[in-house]
């Protein structure tokens, strides 16, 4: 089963490239055709013509994200099976399972604004990690440490802060495209700046509560793993600094009124404080926290 997991993810980091291709073809695709012509005496010259991406790109994109999130879905499925447990207990598990929140987050949000240019920079980035889990990340199935041998609330605790930072995937590639526009409408193929401004807001409407319901629910279980609720380890560290940018956001947009290019770059600030618990904190700063499995 532990075999089927992985081969079904491999499946899924083929249909992630396909996706991203087709998500990326779409803005990029030239503008402008050219094809030879003819007149009627025989002389030949070039005629100009605007360019469309084909029409079933769009869907197809589109299509290959849902096959995507159905075989990782089905791989997380297994190896939850095969495992006993969450498939959340290390770095190749967690990085699976943020790829599936992320890009099922963004195919939601597509589907209610019936925008696909986010999924440009998204879906590139899920191939990323999926490609760091390949690479780098040992698959094995292996037995839980002592802290985390409490299945109900690892996945509580870890699926809640999966969907958060998922959601808050979204609102950085909204913030990205925001800034790429300059708030306007600089590329014709990309959303306008204010529907950008929109998605990134909702988006961390999605995931700021759910950001700080993972890390009361980790206090919690630190109490009972440890015998404290918060004692200011590394990653409880890093996740509430990124909560709190996360507030500062929401605090400077709804009393402050801060839009525009000021809003879009603490959203990237905030994500980065997301990647630095994600990744610097499991990696490279030892903590209770690291269980990277690497």
């Amino acid at each position: 089963m532990e075999s089927l997991s992985y081969n079904l993810f491999v499946v899924s980091y083929v249909l992630a490239l396909a996706a991203s291709a087709a998500y990326v073809a779409l803005p990029l695709w030239p503008r402008v055709s050219y094809r030879a012509a003819e007149t009627t005496t025989g002389a030949n010259f070039t005629i100009a013509a605007k360019s469309e991406p084909p029409p079933l790109l769009g869907p197809f994109a589109t299509f290959a994200g849902w096959l995507m999130l159905g075989a990782l879905a089905l791989s997380l499925v297994l190896r939850w099976i095969d495992s006993g447990h969450p498939p959340y207990a290390n770095m190749y598990e967690y990085t699976i399972a943020l790829g599936f929140g992320s890009a099922l987050t963004y195919l939601i949000f597509e589907r209610v604004y019936g925008q696909r240019s986010p999924g440009a920079l998204l879906f590139p980035g899920i191939t990323g990690l999926f490609t760091v889990s390949l690479v780098f990340f040992p698959q094995d199935v292996t037995p839980l440490i002592p802290a985390l041998q409490a299945n109900r609330i690892l996945g509580i605790h870890v699926g809640t802060m999966i969907a958060a930072y998922s959601a808050l995937s979204v609102s950085f590639v909204a913030a990205l495209l925001y800034l790429a526009q300059d708030g306007k409408r600089r590329f014709a193929r990309l959303p306008s700046g204010a529907l950008l401004e929109e998605i990134a807001h909702r988006s961390v409407l999605a995931g700021f509560p759910l950001l700080a319901l993972g890390i009361a629910l980790g206090a919690w279980w630190a109490n009972s793993a440890w015998g404290r609720y918060w004692g200011w380890d590394p990653k409880e560290t890093s996740a509430l600094v990124t909560w709190l940018i996360y507030a500062s956001y929401l605090h400077a947009r709804g009393l402050r009124k801060w839009r525009g290019k000021r809003a879009a770059g603490i959203l990237v600030l905030g994500y980065a404080g997301v990647l630095f618990t994600y990744f610097a904190v499991n990696l490279w700063v030892t903590g209770l926290h690291s269980y990277a499995g690497v």
